[in-house]
């Protein structure tokens, strides 16, 4: 693990709460985009040292929609900063971690994650992101 890259917290909307984060923290949004495939919108706030991805969900099927029912809005994962993913993965299931991902999906801004199950990680949602092949990261 290189650092951490993002922590990922839960929201119900994107625009109830980014008043909070840009007037109140006074963070700065560096975008908004759409990941279909894990059907969220993210927004990205730049915090300084990391990134914080605010994670909306697109419908009712959206494992963020699963979260909040379950849990509230709040945190949801810690990403770590990667390289190699594909090895990381094949490293960590040789150290009895249960993947979520056993191969990289298309990730929010270009990147190639996967998650880690809880249950391997006591609790913690994580998850590998490996922008490696994304120019300037």
């Amino acid at each position: 693990m290189k650092k951490v890259d993002h922590i990922g917290i839960a929201v119900s909307s994107i625009d109830n709460v980014l008043a909070f984060y840009e007037d109140t923290l006074g963070l700065s949004l560096l975008k908004i985009e759409e990941v279909k495939n894990q059907g969220v919108k993210v927004a990205f706030m730049d915090s300084g040292n990391l990134k914080l991805e605010l994670l909306e969900p697109l419908h009712k099927e959206s494992p963020i929609a699963a979260f909040i029912e379950k849990k509230g809005e709040g945190i949801h994962h810690i990403a770590f900063g990667v390289e190699g993913i594909e090895e990381r993965i094949e490293e960590l299931q040789t150290k009895g971690v249960r993947m979520i991902n056993e191969t990289p999906k298309p990730g929010a801004g270009g990147a190639s994650v996967a998650f880690m199950h809880p249950k391997s990680a006591h609790g913690v949602l994580y998850e590998l992101c490996d922008k490696s092949n994304i120019k300037g990261e």
